[in-house]
C-alpha cells in the first residue's frame, strides 16, 4: 500500500508537468517483454525524430530517447510487473534543457506496450493500476461455458474456465418429455453448482476479502445462476449485465459495463466510513484525528481503520537554525521552505519525513485496515480541510 501511495503521489506530480513542444516521452513495457526489443524500437524512434522541424524539440526528444535507452540497459530483464518510464525536458528555461527521467514499477502486471511523445506524460494506464485496490469476483457465462476471474484495479486474472453440455441439443430417444426435461434441469443444476464451487474456492483462497460478484454473459443462463443460490453466504452478487462473450473478451466487456457500479461501490464505502468517523467525533467516541493522535493510536493497537485523504500531502520537517543551531519540527503541507527563526537566523531543513507514508507503513505492519477517501464529496472536503486528511476509527478508547 505504501508503494502504491508513492506511485499515486508521483503521478500527481508528473501530471502537472508541461513540455514546450511534443518532447515528453512515456514508455510502457509490459511484464515479460524483451527489453532488447524495446531498445530496438526506441532506436527506430530516435531515427524518425530527425524529421522534427524544431531544432530544440528535436534535440530534447533525441536526448530523452538516448537517456531511456541507457537506463533500460541497466536491467537484465523486465521487472515482474513491467516497467514504466517517463523522460523529457523539465526546464523552466526554454533555452536551457534539463532532461529528467522517472521510472516506476507498477503494483500489478502491465499488459500494454506504449511509446508516446507529447507535451504531457501519458499517465492513465498507470493510474488505472493504483486507483482502485478492492478485489471483485467476475463471472461471464452462458448455458455452455463459463469463465471465473478476479478484478483488482484494472487487472483481470482468470481463475477457471468450465463447460456444460446441459443446453446442447440432445435427442430424446425413448424418454418421456417430462423425464427428458428433468434430466436437462439436473444437468443445468450440476453446471450451476460447479460454477458456484469455483467461485467459492476462489474467494476462500482470497480469505473472502472480496467486495462481491459481478455477473455477465449472453442469454438467460446468468440470471438462472444468480437465482440458484450456489454461493457462500459471504459472497454478494452486486450486478448482472448482458455481454456478448463468455471468455476474456467477455470479462473486458463486463468491466466496461460495470464501471458505474464500481464507482458507486467505492463511493458507498467511502461515505460509510466518513459518516461513522464524523458521528464518533461529534460524541467524542471511537475516532481520532491528526498526525500525533493517529500515530499514537496505531502504535498502541487502538486503531481499527486508518483513514487518509487522497489529497493529503503532509511532511514532518526538522529544521536547524543557521545562527543558534536550535532544532525545530513542523508539519508542512507540500514542499517545505526555508524560514526565519525568532533569533533572526534562517531555519534550514535537515530532515524531511513523509507523514502519510509513515502512517501507511505502521498500519500495514499492524494489520490495520486502510481506507483512502477522495475530497470530492462534502464529507471528503470536510475531512481534508477540518482534519488535515488524517484520522482513524478506534477499536477502543
Amino acid at each position: 500500500m505504501s508503494s502504491e501511495y508513492s506511485i499515486s503521489r508521483e503521478i500527481k506530480r508528473l501530471r502537472s508537468v508541461r513540455g514546450y513542444g511534443t518532447e515528453l516521452i512515456s514508455i510502457y513495457v509490459p511484464a515479460g517483454f524483451q527489453l532488447s526489443e524495446e531498445i530496438g524500437k526506441l532506436k527506430e524512434e530516435y531515427s524518425q525524430s530527425s524529421n522534427i522541424k524544431s531544432k530544440s524539440t528535436r534535440g530534447n526528444v533525441q536526448s530523452a530517447i538516448d537517456k531511456i535507452i541507457q537506463y533500460l540497459r541497466l536491467y537484465r530483464e523486465t521487472p515482474k510487473n513491467g516497467l514504466v518510464v517517463f523522460c523529457g525536458n523539465l526546464s523552466d528555461n526554454q533555452s536551457k534543457a534539463d532532461i529528467e527521467l522517472f521510472s516506476i514499477e507498477p503494483p500489478l502486471p502491465l499488459k500494454v506496450n506504449i511509446y508516446r511523445c507529447d507535451s504531457t506524460f501519458m499517465l492513465d494506464p498507470l493510474e488505472l493500476l493504483v486507483d482502485n485496490k478492492d478485489t471483485y469476483a467476475l463471472l461471464v457465462m452462458d448455458g455452455r461455458e463459463a469463465t471465473v476471474a478476479t478484478l483488482k484495479g484494472a487487472h483481470i486474472q482468470v481463475f477457471k474456465k468450465m463447460n456444460s453440455t446441459a443446453h446442447a441439443k440432445v435427442r430424446k430417444g425413448g424418454q418421456s418429455a417430462a423425464r427428458y426435461e428433468r434430466v436437462i434441469e439436473e444437468q443445468i443444476g450440476e453446471y450451476y453448482t460447479r460454477i458456484g464451487e469455483a467461485i467459492n474456492m476462489m474467494c476462500q483462497q482470497l480469505q473472502f476479502k472480496v467486495k462481491g460478484l459481478i455477473v455477465g454473459g449472453p442469454g438467460p443462463a446468468k440470471e438462472g445462476f444468480a437465482k440458484a443460490d450456489k454461493l457462500n453466504y459471504q459472497i454478494k452478487i452486486l450486478g448482472v449485465y448482458d455481454t456478448g462473450y463468455t471468455d476474456e473478451y467477455g470479462l473486458q466487456e463486463l468491466l466496461e459495463k460495470a464501471q458505474d457500479l464500481l464507482r458507486e461501490e467505492a463511493a458507498a464505502k467511502e461515505r460509510k466510513v466518513l459518516e461513522r468517523f464524523m458521528q464518533e467525533r461529534v460524541r467524542n467516541g471511537l475516532a481520532t484525528y491528526g498526525y500525533e493522535n493517529t500515530k499514537e493510536a496505531l502504535e498502541s493497537g487502538k486503531a481499527g481503520t486508518l483513514i487518509l485523504s487522497e489529497d493529503a500531502d503532509l511532511f514532518l520537517v526538522k529544521y536547524e537554525c543557521s545562527s543558534c543551531k536550535e532544532v525545530v519540527e513542523r508539519i508542512e503541507e507540500g514542499q517545505h521552505r526555508e524560514a526565519k527563526h525568532s533569533c533572526g537566523g534562517t531555519l534550514q531543513a535537515v530532515e524531511v519525513k513523509d507523514i502519510i507514508e509513515e502512517l501507511l507503513d505502521m498500519a500495514e505492519k499492524a494489520g490495520t485496515e486502510i481506507v483512502f477517501v477522495s475530497s470530492e464529496s462534502s464529507y471528503g472536503k470536510e475531512f481534508l480541510m477540518g482534519f488535515k486528511g488524517i484520522g482513524a476509527l478506534l477499536r477502543y478508547r
